[in-house]
């Protein structure tokens, strides 16, 4: 992997989003998270999100302002954002990545139905689908974090999942 030396990295803690042009490369650390990147390939605009929960739930009516944080809001946020610079949502090409089970020796599931990551990723592509943008690559679940790089001026992400091991850790890179 090679990277041009003018691109400005960012760097997205979670909760926080991102909509930039083919100046920028983003990154970020994903557990249970989810990010969702969008990319217009005509205009090489990007967006991209590291959402913490699909949902904010009961907790929206103690706040009108939108919170990156929550999977819909933060498609909510990116889309605006999008629109403000021109953009066609649908004119867009989705990837989601995330959604890892940080703790498989735990059991994976909950009484509300599956670990956080599998319910953060199953709405990041409800949000995206029901927007009308097609997924073109997804590298969701599995057990791990992954390492995310997201080249805005072409398009491609990174993605690097690394399983937790006593002994050593095991990672698998591909360009998505």
């Amino acid at each position: 992997m090679h990277f041009d030396d003018n691109v400005i990295d960012m760097f997205l803690n979670p909760g926080e989003y991102f909509v930039g042009d083919a100046f920028y490369r983003v990154r970020t650390l994903l557990g249970s998270c989810v990010s969702i990147t969008l990319w217009h390939p005509g205009r090489c605009i990007g967006a991209m999100s590291h959402f913490l929960l699909a949902h904010r739930g009961m907790l929206r009516s103690l706040s009108k302002q939108l919170d990156g944080r929550y999977g819909e809001e933060a498609m909510q946020l990116m889309l605006t954002e999008l629109r403000g610079m021109g953009i066609n949502p649908r004119e867009c090409q989705a990837k989601i990545f995330g959604g890892g089970d940080m703790f498989p020796r735990r059991g994976g599931s909950t009484q509300s139905g599956g670990h956080v990551g599998r319910r953060n990723g199953e709405a990041a592509r409800e949000l995206v689908q029901a927007h009308g943008i097609p997924i073109i690559s997804e590298s969701l679940f599995g057990i791990g974090h992954r390492q995310i790089i997201f080249d805005i001026r072409n398009g491609d992400v990174w993605s690097r999942q690394i399983r937790p091991s006593l002994m050593h850790k095991r990672s698998k890179e591909r360009k998505a």
